[in-house]
């Protein structure tokens, strides 16, 4: 980053850096959190992640405030305003992030006296570890400034669709052979859809980065893999 003559224009764009740097934490923490609640039926653990999320809802709000006030007495041009530009969006991913992250722990808390095979819960770890892999990648790459790190995130994603639509068949699968697994499967399936979800927030901070670093857009499309969304009865059963 350039050094600016004004001293304190250089701080402010650190303590920028710095709340996105600890939302991310909080985000980390708090899926993390959600993640490990529902794969060991804890209720207490789920309702202090849900309660987690106002922390990072607020950091989002320090962050917006933060930047506005940068725009409007500095008039950043070029890589300033492109790291301004990519703290906001950045932040509005790890609020979605957070949020999701406590729709999970809600899941949780629904399902925590149910049974359940522990087959079902394979699966439900796998995307889990998947999407934090992706988050704590992308956020690495923010710090680091690294194009080709962010952009492997932006590769991958497909990776993560490709373990949600086995899963989306799996517990569909669950549900069509016994009626009695539907109102878990359901909330595991909601789960599952979350965790996807925060891989394509992912993504979308990869891109942000990428367009921090390189001045220019990603040019290819985003690749995706899930199907789940085209899926006939007929082909749920396949």
């Amino acid at each position: 980053m350039t050094e600016h003559t004004i001293t304190s224009y250089d701080d402010e764009l650190k303590v920028l850096d710095g709340k996105i740097a600890q939302m991310g934490g909080l985000a980390e923490q708090l899926l993390a959190r959600a993640i490990d609640s529902l794969e060991k039926r804890d209720p207490d653990l789920a309702a202090q992640t849900i309660n987690q999320d106002k922390a990072i809802d607020l950091l989002d709000h320090e962050i917006e405030e933060l930047a506005i006030q940068i725009i409007a007495r500095r008039q950043p041009v070029a890589l300033d305003l492109r790291q301004i530009l990519a703290a906001i969006r950045i932040s509005a991913d790890l609020e979605r992030i957070g949020d999701l992250g406590k729709n999970i722990a809600k899941r949780a808390m629904a399902i925590a006296g149910e049974n359940r095979p522990q087959q079902l819960m394979i699966g439900i770890g796998h995307i889990g570890s998947k999407a934090m892999e992706q988050l704590q990648i992308v956020l690495d790459a923010y710090s680091q400034r690294d194009a080709e790190k962010a952009m492997h995130v932006w590769a991958r994603d497909r990776d993560l669709d490709a373990i949600y639509n086995s899963v989306f068949r799996e517990l569909l699968t669950y549900m069509m052979e016994d009626p009695r697994n539907i109102g878990v499967c359901t909330h595991l399936l909601f789960g599952a859809k979350n965790l996807e979800r925060i891989g394509d927030h992912a993504t979308n901070m990869a891109e942000s980065i990428h367009f921090l670093v390189k001045g220019v857009p990603i040019a290819d499309d985003r690749p995706k893999e899930d199907t789940t969304s085209f899926l006939t009865p007929e082909k749920m059963i396949e």
